[in-house]
């Protein structure tokens, strides 16, 4: 029998109602609130004090919108509990924020429900659901919701969403114009009826892979659009629990023109814009296989412009670089379309000739490349007149490799050269043969002086009218243990062009100028060296500092020097020509030009330079025995020096009677086989001291 309790006391005291309760204790999951119709909190679960901070002790009695409900809803709370313990308007279940004991706020699920207790008075429960993870979820879920909608705004791309058939779902871009069509007419289509044919193609190809395979694939494509054409990159991904596939596409037309800007500076010169060396190389491997394939023919024309170095370096570089552009666009001018011209480097070009039928065929296109470069190039306000020597190798005939016919090409162009230039050349057996030659020596010249091969012979210079030894000419000789004796005519031309003449000319000077300081104390005689100074040495800085130094530690008077300079190295014309001549002027060498009369300007270089000898060359000297007109030129070259303060050297005397014919025209000097050969330095001693005896 229920304990009788007195009504009044109801809303003031904490009235268990015990099964109801025991539930709620048992869920610390769930808070829940019981409070009268005063709103006197009656219960307060562990849930409660879980969620809002207050202790079952601090909470029961008090007011429950002082407790929990926040001021600015506290009233519309009270007035609607109040209505639905007067009219039974029950508080519909919803999401509403609350407070902790600490003021912070608590989003909670709260539901309501009214029991009348045994007194009949009404009892309100609230039943709230903690929803702090929810709303972070929540939150989370739009700040992604946000972030990809601004990373969508901010990127460029194309974003299509479409289903495993490949239609278009959905799609989003920032950037309308790299639409190919208007949304409407792609919507709810397939993504292959809205592209051209070859790239709709490529989209069910790889949307099937991806949908098969689960990868992600990537291509790409390009597409004419109205602001030109446009280039892209696809990649496509599978959402297989979705069953949904995702394609995100990128202009990368800046991309692709960037690339082919690097592309074009790697396979293309920079000057002419014709194809590289690379290049070049690579497409004659493509003819060849495209040659043996189809039995064909191909040509390939070495050229190299003539005399280019002479124009760029008394001209200048910036003509020169004109002077290469004009000659590569006259090049293409006479080539097919589809032959090819390239520049291999510095004046040399390549061009190939594809599906050439005979040496006929190919003299065609030679005999035009020659003629059109016998037009005057006009630059800057100047003429100027270049020419082509061009050598010419045949697939298959000589050789079947890129590098073969390019080597055998090379050859025959030198072979052009040495028949005067401006003309063409057929590869040949013979020529490769000779061309192996120079390689060997040039490959063996490498470290000859360390392996002390060289060695100074001398030749005796007579004086005439005394008939006595009066100095000699240093020539250089040079044994190779594989290649035997080299002559001076095969590997100074090599050494000239390697620039391996310039240490190699310092160890002649060196070593002629210890002998003659030995060679002068010996005889106690003030003989004199004559001593060969090429092209290539004269452009080295260190020349004169080099001379003067070694006339000091060899303790030799320059007065007994004597440099032969050939009309090649003045042809050159630039300013440190002329400051080497003065230079050695100055130190008190003697200058000799050698060769006399075999160049064009040799009268005008006497007069414009301090020789002090001049050498009539054997050519001449052979033939006043026999030709009146090589006597008589030898007569006026002897007369014309003399009359100028120079003295005269013949050389390559050989007979009798070309030194008495010498000694009538009052010649000063005679050097040749007649008196001696070249002779090693103990040779020429005992040579002179013989001399001495007479």
């Amino acid at each position: 029998m229920d304990s009788p309790i007195d009504t009044t006391l109801l809303n003031h005291q904490f009235i268990v109602n015990d099964p109801l309760h025991y539930l709620f204790d048992a869920v610390k999951a769930i808070a829940v609130q019981g409070y009268d119709e005063e709103r006197c909190v009656i219960y307060w679960n562990k849930g409660s004090e879980l969620l809002y901070g207050y202790t079952s002790e601090e909470a029961l009695g008090q007011k429950l919108e002082d407790l929990i409900i926040p001021h600015d809803i506290r009233k519309p709370v009270v007035d609607e509990i109040t209505v639905w313990l007067q009219k039974g308007t029950e508080i519909p279940a919803s999401e509403i924020t609350l407070r902790h004991k600490n003021g912070k706020d608590v989003p909670v699920f709260s539901s309501h429900v009214i029991f009348t207790n045994k007194y009949k008075n009404k009892q309100l429960y609230c039943i709230d659901v903690d929803l702090a993870d929810v709303k972070a979820a929540q939150a989370l879920v739009i700040y992604k919701e946000r972030m990809l909608k601004a990373a969508f705004e901010t990127i460029p791309d194309l974003f299509f969403l479409m289903d495993e058939e490949g239609v278009i779902n959905y799609y989003h871009t920032s950037n309308k114009k790299n639409l190919y069509k208007l949304p409407k007419d792609f919507i709810g289509k397939p993504m292959g009826d809205c592209l051209p044919t070859d790239i709709a193609d490529k989209f069910i190809k790889h949307i099937k892979k991806v949908v098969k395979q689960n990868t992600v694939e990537c291509f790409e494509y390009k597409l004419t659009m109205p602001q030109g054409l446009v280039y892209f990159e696809a990649r496509i991904s599978h959402l297989h629990e979705y069953k949904q596939v995702v394609v995100i596409i990128r202009d990368i037309t800046e991309q692709h023109k960037s690339a082919e800007i690097i592309k074009h500076h790697a396979y293309y010169d920079a000057l002419t814009l014709l194809p590289n060396r690379f290049l070049a190389l690579d497409r004659l491997s493509q003819l060849l296989r495209e040659a043996e394939r189809n039995n064909e023919k191909i040509a390939i024309l070495f050229i190299d412009l003539d005399d280019f170095k002479k124009v760029n370096d008394t001209l200048g570089h910036e003509i020169g670089d004109k002077l290469l552009i004009e000659s590569a666009n006259r090049l293409n001018k006479v080539v097919r379309k589809e032959d090819t011209v390239g520049r291999l480097g510095g004046d040399e070009f390549i061009v190939l000739l594809k599906d050439v039928n005979d040496n006929l065929n190919v003299l065609t296109v030679v005999e035009n490349l020659l003629k059109c470069f016998r037009e005057p190039f006009s630059l800057d306000g100047r003429d100027l007149t270049l020419t082509l020597s061009l050598g010419i190798a045949l697939y298959p005939d000589n050789g079947t490799t890129s590098s073969e016919l390019l080597r055998n090409a090379d050859i025959a162009m030198y072979q052009a050269k040495s028949l005067g230039r401006n003309t063409y050349s057929f590869f040949t057996k013979k020529m490769n043969k000779s061309m192996l030659r120079r390689l060997e020596i040039e490959e063996q010249m490498h470290g000859a002086l360390e392996r002390n091969e060289f060695e100074v012979h001398y030749q005796p210079k007579i004086d005439i009218k005394h008939n006595s030894l009066v100095g000699a000419e240093a020539l250089l000789r040079w044994h190779n243990p594989s290649l035997g004796n080299i002559t001076p005519d095969e590997f100074i031309p090599i050494a000239e062009h390697t620039g391996l003449i310039v240490p190699i000319g310092s160890f002649v000077i060196k070593q002629a100028l210890n002998f003659l300081h030995r060679w002068q104390n010996i005889q106690q005689n003030p003989y004199t060296m004559a001593i060969n100074i090429s092209p290539r040495q004269f452009r080295d800085t260190e020349l004169l500092t080099f001379v003067e130094n070694t006339l000091t530690t060899e303790n030799v008077s320059a007065k007994s020097i004597e440099f032969e300079i050939t009309e090649g190295v003045l042809m050159n014309g630039q300013s440190y020509i002329q400051e080497a001549l003065i230079g050695l002027n100055k130190l008190g060498i003697k200058l000799s030009m050698d060769d006399f009369g075999t160049g064009y300007s040799s009268l005008s270089y006497l007069r414009r330079y301090p020789f002090d000898v001049l050498k009539i060359d054997r050519s001449f000297v052979k033939g006043i025995t026999i030709d009146k007109a090589d006597l008589d030129l030898v007569k006026a070259i002897i007369s014309m020096a003399h009359s100028l303060g120079i003295l005269v050297v013949a050389e390559g005397v050989e007979t009798k009677e070309q030194v008495i014919i010498l000694h009538e025209l009052n010649c000063d000097y005679l050097q040749g086989y007649y008196y001696n050969k070249p002779m090693t330095e103990p040779n020429l001693i005992a040579y002179s001291k013989k001399l001495l005896c007479f």
